[in-house]
């Protein structure tokens, strides 16, 4: 009973000892372990029996010293803003741990070097020592705080490194450190949903390890921030998509995670883009509810942001947008269908708005890029999803509106926007098997008189309709744009019409079509519009007779549901003449579109389509050797982060040009909600005045502005020649 009782009130005033120094400052930790050390050397030479009972069964009173102290005060890894908290702190002084060496626990601040982060990755892969990894966290602190305005915080061990520590602290950190922590927190290798992570928050491991879960992904998110090469954020990326399970207990960080990947999505370049698309989709997945609203919102937002202009370069890459925003969709269809609903709403109001105001500045809203370019969106969303029963009913409505946009303004100056509208109309209709009147609204533009009289603004430029909204009145008067419109018209009434090609009701749908377009034939005095039209009728009459054969010998009703299955094994062999003379037509204004296009495309075409393929989880080796590449550069955080490289600063340079021609217009944050008109437009877009659409204008008005004053320049010397060669006559013959 003596023995215990010793045994008590040693622990007792150990215990004392531990709430004395939890309660005050740091430095006097040092002195209180010196006292007790001192007080166990006194006990081993007054009770030497006791001290050996002690050794046997109670081995953490005496494995205690001063170094312990200073090792585990100094190891409190900081969160992702800097700050310790004493609970933290209290529960370090209690855990004692084995020191790695005695050069680490030094107090005053040194270089890291690379023995000693070798000797920490060996202690933490081999042994698991959890001093070593709250070290190489500290060191990781550093790496990516270094040369900030506060890299002489006294709280931080370590000051200096050289890239080749740096990288390998980055490489280290980001390839190994979700699988060591998943390891110190028993979780699986891989994987994992939000419900793994909310039952790790109430157990005592969390509590202990969170601050060193939140200082890896707060240190990352620093120095995401801090990058400027492609390569290495990419890298950084693709690593921390593997721990992003664990934002599920950082909301703070979560949303600044969001933002960041959303920023790079939208504006990054390479791969970059890609990377962080998979990202965000990998955290929707992973956690649910909790982001998805969020990463639904900023995307759309982004989108609207980056299709503000449209050419031949950029088109691919909006493209490319919209399918990753069509592609987050299919994480949970039905939060999709919500904000779908409001945002597809939006745009009817603000068509609404310009239908009963008839003003040109309703008008506008509705004829910018960034509302097309949003029907297009959700266009592409209904199509993929057409035969769910999530997104289906928003095809009506969506049919609708763009119905509406295509007849708002009926002038010829604005047939490039209808023959947008007129394809939209045709691939919904497709995708979910629903009637839909298109021929009305391409036999209207056949009528018109700029498409049935002989060109007086001879040949012209070629014209690419899918990069503008409007022509200008010069540009309505040439035969390319003839030619453009006459051929397009043609293209898509042959598809709306193949798509019915197997209709049991095809020869009184194709009717009045025919019609129309025999009198287009009479009318025009274009010799190439006649062919062409001809051949149509021809094809259509062709099918006509497809299907009345089979018609003659069928015996049931037009209520019948066996009408779906007429001639369904010819529809999947595609063996209609309209079907057939559809694919030569699409061939050739492929061909066409090849020869318009004079610039190389951001995006390859492949890039923008995601398969069911490719797996989310990439090669260890292959990223390894990403990694390396990535990392082998002497950059640092800091101060040499903001030296750009020469491409950077002239991409900058074209951006901020493009900035100063819709300086009048600032963005707001709330872009999505009113969808801003951008300033780039004339300002009377209805107007005579206004030149070519918005496509061409964000590109040639740069070319123009090199050139223009060199003319001014040669003119102006003329004009300033003149007058005083003048001048000298006159006073010679005076």
């Amino acid at each position: 009973m003596g023995v215990k009782a010793k045994k008590r009130d040693l622990k007792l005033n150990h215990e004392v000892e531990e709430e004395e120094t939890g309660k005050n400052a740091l430095p006097n930790t040092g002195g209180k372990a010196k006292e007790h050390i001192e007080q166990l050397q006194r006990l081993q030479t007054k009770d030497p029996e006791f001290f050996e009972f002690l050794k046997e069964h109670d081995k953490e009173l005496l494995e205690f010293n001063d170094e312990d102290i200073d090792e585990d005060a100094d190891d409190d890894v900081e969160d992702a803003d800097g700050d310790v908290e004493d609970a933290d702190l209290h529960e370090n002084y209690k855990s004692n741990k084995p020191v790695v060496s005695e050069k680490e626990e030094t107090p005053s601040k040194k270089s890291i070097t690379t023995e000693m982060v070798d000797s920490w990755c060996h202690s933490i892969e081999e042994n698991g020592k959890l001093v070593a990894l709250r070290s190489l966290l500290k060191a990781f602190r550093t790496a990516c705080h270094y040369g900030d305005d506060n890299g002489d915080d006294i709280s931080t061990k370590f000051s200096t490194m050289s890239s080749t520590v740096f990288n390998k602290i980055m490489l280290f950190v980001l390839s190994k450190m979700d699988g060591i922590l998943r390891k110190f927190l028993k979780l699986p290798s891989t994987g994992g949903k939000k419900e793994m992570i909310q039952e790790l928050m109430t157990t005592k491991k969390w509590k202990s390890f969170n601050h060193v879960v939140k200082s890896y992904l707060g240190n990352a998110l620093h120095i995401l921030n801090q990058m400027t090469d492609t390569e290495m954020i990419s890298f950084t990326l693709r690593r921390l998509k593997y721990s992003s399970i664990f934002l599920v207990a950082f909301p703070s960080l979560k949303r600044k995670y969001i933002k960041v990947a959303l920023h790079f999505w939208g504006t990054g370049g390479g791969a970059l883009p890609v990377t962080s698309f998979l990202f965000l989709r990998d955290l929707c997945v992973r956690l649910g509810s909790d982001c998805l609203d969020e990463c639904y919102k900023g995307m759309y937002k982004a989108y609207v942001l980056n299709c503000q202009f449209v050419n031949a370069t950029k088109l691919q890459h909006i493209q490319f947008l919209g399918n990753c925003v069509i592609e987050l969709f299919r994480v949970d269809l039905s939060v999709a269908y919500q904000h779908a609903f409001l945002f597809i709403r939006q745009l009817a109001m603000i068509l609404r708005e310009a239908l009963n105001t008839r003003t040109k500045e309703a008008f506008r809203k509705v004829y910018e890029w960034k509302y097309i370019n949003c029907l297009e969106l959700w266009t592409g969303a209904v199509c993929a999803y057409g035969s769910e029963v999530d997104l289906k009913p928003l095809a009506y409505p969506l049919a609708q509106i763009i119905s509406g946009v295509a007849r708002l303004v009926p002038t010829a100056r604005y047939f490039p926007l209808r023959l947008r509208c007129i394809k939209m109309l045709n691939r919904i209709a497709a995708s979910i098997g629903t009637f839909i009147p298109v021929s009305m609204l391409l036999l209207d533009m056949l009528e018109m008189k700029e498409l049935n009289r002989p060109p007086t603004g001879g040949i012209g430029k070629a014209v690419d309709l899918l990069t503008i909204l409007k022509v200008s009145k010069p540009t309505l008067k040439t035969r390319a744009f003839q030619e453009a419109c006459v051929f397009s018209v043609i293209e898509e009434l042959a598809v709306h019409l193949s798509q019915w090609s197997y209709s049991v009701s095809f020869f009184e749908l194709s009717f009045i079509p025919v019609v129309r377009l025999r009198s287009f034939s009479k009318s025009t005095k274009v010799q190439r519009f006649q062919k062409e039209i001809k051949q149509l009728i021809r094809q259509v009459e062709a099918n006509a007779e497809f299907t009345n054969e089979r018609r003659n010998s069928v015996s049931f009703l037009p209520n019948d549901p066996v009408v779906s299955s007429f001639l369904e094994d010819e529809k999947k062999l595609g063996a209609s003449p309209l079907s057939q003379y559809v694919s030569t037509l699409r061939q050739r204004a492929r061909q066409r579109t090849d020869s318009l296009s004079e610039s190389s495309v951001l995006y390859g075409e492949h890039s923008s389509v995601f398969g069911k393929s490719g797996s989310d989880s990439e090669d260890e080796d292959t990223e390894g050797r990403k990694g390396t590449s990535a990392f082998s550069s002497t950059w640092l955080p800091g101060s040499n982060s903001k030296e750009k490289h020469p491409e950077e600063k002239k991409s900058k340079k074209k951006k901020r040009k493009m900035e100063q021609q819709d300086k009048a217009a600032p963005r707001d944050e709330d872009v999505v909600e009113d969808l801003v008109l951008s300033s780039d437009e004339d300002d009377e877009p209805l107007s005579d005045t206004s030149a070519e659409s918005d496509g061409n204008e964000d590109v040639e008005p740069i070319r123009k502005q090199t050139k223009k004053p060199k003319a001014r320049s040669r003119g102006s010397k003329k004009k300033n020649c003149s007058p005083a060669n003048k001048a000298k006559k006159r006073k010679t013959s005076r």
